[in-house]
């Protein structure tokens, strides 16, 4: 025998009896069921159909368990199968393993159903007031027994709430994802300068220019906000604001009563355009377009009721 030969044997011999992984040597749940079923029924054909499978499908798996552990398990005859003594052993080890599995997969459906049984959903205000509501009664639809929770704030807020595990889905309106989340594009907006019909710049024959909206107080969402970010980002700056209020309701508010001029969302004022208790100014060199999009932590992408209302929400 050459030398080389010899080391291959060598290596060969040592190869054997190494023990590889669990996986490799347990057979799998589906061998010990039916090496359950064979040995209640007394026969390889019963229980192959008891499985939904066919009787050369359940004999071929009987083979395998036998060669992976080694033991013949079952005695086949035209009479029958019957489990050998060492079928008997590994039978009664099987059924315990099923039974720790059923206890397992028990304790996975009780925690799905407790994951479904509640949504909580952080949102900055524009989706909280004109899309979500929409959403929600869609989902209600497919999830009657969901309880859902809302938490209402700015993009910072929503992406404070989902980082601390206290939203399961989040939905913002900024010019970027905030540090730490993944996201998705949900919708397109648009942001609009408006303001009460006795305003001047109602009755203004030329757009508007983004320097002159710039350099004028305006009513204004908190800092934090989306609606804010992305109007700072796109004029490069503002000037101090006329009023600054928490919630879009309350800007619109504000500016219906004459208070001064703002820029809200298209989507928040199209009642007011409509019974001109709010005018549209236009803009002559900026578009303040936005993307909004869902959010959740990095990683986590998201499962149960949060991974339908998202399904909910694509353009």
């Amino acid at each position: 025998m050459s030398r080389s030969s010899a080391e291959g044997e060598q290596a060969g011999q040592a190869g054997q009896g190494v023990p590889g992984s669990l996986a490799h040597r347990v057979p799998d749940l589906g061998a010990m069921e039916l090496l359950l079923a064979v040995a209640r029924l007394g026969s390889l054909g019963g229980a192959a159909r008891e499985l939904g499978i066919t009787q050369p499908a359940a004999s071929s798996r009987v083979r395998s368990m036998e060669r992976q552990l080694g033991v013949a398990l079952v005695d086949r005859s035209p009479r029958g199968s019957r489990l050998t003594d060492a079928g008997v052993l590994v039978t009664d080890w099987a059924r315990r393993i099923v039974e720790a599995a059923e206890a397992f997969d028990a304790g996975a459906q009780a925690l799905r159903d407790r994951r479904d049984s509640r949504l909580r959903v952080a949102a900055s205000m524009t989706i909280a007031e004109y899309l979500l509501p929409g959403w929600l009664v869609a989902l209600r639809t497919q999830l009657p027994d969901t309880a859902v929770s809302l938490l209402a704030g700015n993009s910072a807020t929503v992406a404070a709430r989902l980082l601390a595990d206290e939203a399961d889905l989040g939905f913002v309106e900024g010019v970027s994802v905030p540090a730490g989340l993944d996201s998705a594009v949900i919708a397109h907006d648009r942001l609009i300068v408006v303001t009460a019909p006795g305003h001047p710049w109602a009755r203004r024959r030329r757009p508007l220019e983004a320097s002159e909206l710039a350099a004028t107080p305006l009513i204004l969402r908190e800092k934090g906000s989306g609606t804010r970010q992305v109007l700072d980002a796109a004029l490069g700056g503002l000037a101090r604001p006329l009023i600054e209020l928490s919630s879009t309701t309350a800007v619109k508010a504000a500016a219906v009563s004459g208070a001064g001029p703002s820029v809200l969302s298209e989507l928040a004022v199209g009642e007011e355009l409509t019974t001109r208790r709010l005018v549209s100014v236009p803009l002559a060199d900026v578009t303040l377009a936005r993307e909004l999009r869902a959010v959740w932590p990095t990683g986590h992408r998201p499962t149960g009721p949060a991974r339908q209302l998202l399904s909910l929400t694509r353009v």
